[in-house]
């Protein structure tokens, strides 16, 4: 057999006289490419090599020149009723939706103080839809309790749940009159159902023996119709809070003034219910409630705007609405971060409402609403 390529064969003897051959080693083998790394498995790809890119940079946490007094994250949980474990309100709430040309995103959480002294969230938020299809119409109302109150939490949630349930009684004439454009009949039935609501408030502290001025809340609300060719958005309410449009970068304060000045009156000894209560309003309840404690803190207010595409419609408590007014900074980075083509996810929107700012530690409630 003929030896291997890279061996020299071994030279025979010499003949006399002639020099040694000499032997003459064989050239390196040439070096061998790089056998490229493979991924196994069903459906692996070969590895890219990662680019360097620019660091991200830093998330704006809040606004001034120094941070604000209490740190941002909570400290201290409130304290807990073994025997009313129901009662315990988390330190976050968070709700989205999508609906024809809306599309909706609400958060709620504890102030800056509260969370550093354990306290309970005052802010109440309930977002409900009543009905189906185009004929559906959902609700969101933010209420704040009274500060240093003991259960002010309690009429926060309360406020909440029952305009709740008034609306949810007369969705359908709502809704018919939000489509007709009747602004008239909305105000009034509106307001009926909000000294309703109001009027149980006052029940309410009359039975746990507390003075009613107390056991009572801010309350802010928005009627959005499903209908995708309804562009039209009610806002009412009564106390403390901000509504504002967000159009072209630039916020415009849509807080209604109040054409109801009247004050409250002393509280009636309750009058009992007859068989023949008073002509309701078209398609609006009446009944037990609103006749026996019909007073509310502050006056009624009521704003119907009309949604362009592009606009961003925000319902907020008074914890954000008074840096939005206050703040430049503040106003702004908001108008930048919500400005944006498409609606931010959940989690975007949480990060931009809890943007802080010195001196502004309250519980605060934002509802945005974009139009496509």
């Amino acid at each position: 057999p003929a030896p291997p390529a890279d061996e020299t064969p071994t030279p025979g003897p010499v003949p006399p006289g002639e020099p040694p051959a000499r032997r003459v080693p064989s050239p390196p083998p040439p070096p061998s490419e790089p056998i490229p790394l493979k991924a196994t498995g069903p459906g692996a790809r070969p590895r890219e090599v990662a680019r360097s890119a620019p660091p991200p940079a830093p998330a704006v946490t809040y606004i001034g020149d120094r941070p604000p007094t209490y740190e941002a994250e909570p400290a201290a949980l409130p304290a807990a009723d073994p025997a009313a474990l129901d009662e315990l309100v988390p330190d976050t709430a968070l709700e989205g939706a999508q609906y024809g040309s809306l599309t909706l995103r609400a958060a709620s959480q504890r102030g800056d103080s509260a969370r550093y002294r354990g306290d309970v969230r005052r802010d109440a938020l309930l977002t409900a839809r009543f009905g189906a299809g185009r004929h559906a119409l959902i609700l969101v109302a933010v209420a704040t309790g009274r500060p240093a109150v003991e259960g002010a939490h309690r009429a926060a949630r309360d406020a909440c749940g029952w305009i709740g349930s008034a609306v949810g009684r007369s969705y359908t004439q709502l809704a018919e009159d939000i489509r007709a454009d009747r602004r008239g009949d909305l105000k009034a039935g509106l307001q009926r159902l909000t000294d309703r609501s109001y009027g149980k408030l006052r029940a309410r502290a009359l039975e746990r023996g507390g003075p009613p001025e107390q056991y009572t809340a801010a309350l802010r609300c928005l009627l959005l119709p499903a209908d995708p060719d309804c562009r039209t958005r009610v806002f009412f309410g009564v106390g403390a809070g901000g509504l504002f449009r967000l159009r072209d970068g630039a916020w415009t304060d849509l807080e209604p003034v109040a054409t109801d000045h009247g004050t409250p009156d002393p509280i009636p000894a309750p009058i009992p219910v007859t068989d023949a209560p008073a002509r309701p309003g078209p398609g609006l309840p009446h009944g037990p409630g609103t006749a026996e404690y019909p007073a509310r803190p502050e006056p009624f207010l009521f704003h119907a705007a009309f949604g362009r595409p592009g606009d961003a419609l925000l319902l907020c408590s008074a914890g954000l609405a008074d840096p939005l007014r206050q703040e430049p900074a503040f106003a702004a980075h908001l108008a930048d971060r919500w400005s944006t083509p498409e609606p931010p996810g959940l989690v975007p929107f949480l990060a931009t409402a809890q943007l802080r700012a010195k001196g502004h530690a309250k519980d605060r409630t934002a509802v945005a609403v974009w139009e496509a």
